[in-house]
């Protein structure tokens, strides 16, 4: 029953972590592209298999030792186990996880490293107080719980997008007149628009295949190609901020459709590299604007 009821909280904390995940993910800059709710609700039978299973393989090898943690701190510190070593135990092992995941990732700042520390102590804590719960009929309340845990979040999002707190992105709403002068990817391609219609690129990377794409023609798997060239370019934008577009016709390039995206203080234009729902992602920003 223990193991169980670690799973369910577990699988309960994640759905909470996804609503959360949403909504932030609605406030970030991002290319407007949305998977087929179709598809997902096609996939939820094998969503909830792995995610089962993931649950209990994290319950098995990382909140049973927080338990038997608590037991022994409990007894050696103190004489006797308490509640209050769960937290404590949860955060030793916490931290060795979260440290491990970062070393392997490259280190992070130290902010993005205590608030993961913080979420996986409190999301490891609570499946452990659990565990050593010695209430019968445990299963119920959390289920119950935890449900009302997963719709009070949703309705707090909702409310704060409604009130006002939250914002939803928009792309920046340009105009032609804003696109004229020169664009670029940070790695020495740019676009320069001219107000007279004629653009001058440089460096361009013109093989946005997915870098871990290896094919017959591509066997280095997106190896870096690129174009210069002059030619021509137009703004469009029919039904509204998502269909912003800037079309580039340079004979040299095969790009020609670049997309709006960023903030108003950082606006850029992009293309997708590979499927467009894997936001993946080259970049143009403005280098230098019209003179």
């Amino acid at each position: 029953m223990s193991l169980l009821l670690s799973i369910l909280t577990l699988l309960l904390e994640a759905v909470i972590a996804l609503v959360v995940s949403f909504y932030y993910g609605v406030t970030q800059p991002s290319p407007g592209t949305t998977g087929s709710p179709l598809g997902l609700i096609m996939l939820l039978p094998v969503i909830a298999v792995f995610a089962t299973v993931v649950a209990a393989a994290l319950s098995m090898g990382l909140v049973l030792p927080i338990v038997w943690l608590t037991g022994v701190l409990g007894r050696r510190v103190s004489g006797r186990e308490a509640w209050w070593w769960v937290p404590v135990a949860a955060g030793a092992v916490s931290l060795a996880v979260v440290g491990l995941i970062v070393a392997r990732s490259g280190g992070s700042g130290v902010g993005p490293f205590a608030l993961g520390w913080v979420l996986t102590s409190a999301a490891l804590a609570v499946p452990a107080l659990l565990w050593r719960s010695r209430r019968k009929r445990v299963f119920g309340p959390t289920l119950l719980g935890g449900v009302a845990a997963v719709i009070l979040t949703t309705v707090l999002g909702g409310i704060g997008f409604w009130a006002g707190l939250f914002e939803e992105y928009r792309p920046p709403a340009l105009t032609s007149a804003d696109l004229v002068g020169r664009w670029s990817d940070g790695n020495g391609g740019t676009l320069t628009f001219s107000a007279d219609g004629r653009v001058t690129a440089v460096e361009i990377d013109d093989d946005l295949t997915p870098y871990d794409d290896f094919t017959e023609d591509d066997p280095q798997g997106g190896e870096d190609d690129r174009c210069s060239g002059q030619g021509t370019w137009a703004y469009t934008s029919d039904t509204g901020l998502w269909s912003q577009e800037v079309s580039v016709t340079v004979d040299a390039c095969s790009v020609d459709n670049w997309y709006v995206g960023g903030t108003e203080g950082r606006p850029t234009l992009y293309q997708y590299i590979g499927d467009p729902d894997s936001w993946d992602l080259y970049e143009l920003t403005r280098a230098q604007r019209k003179t």
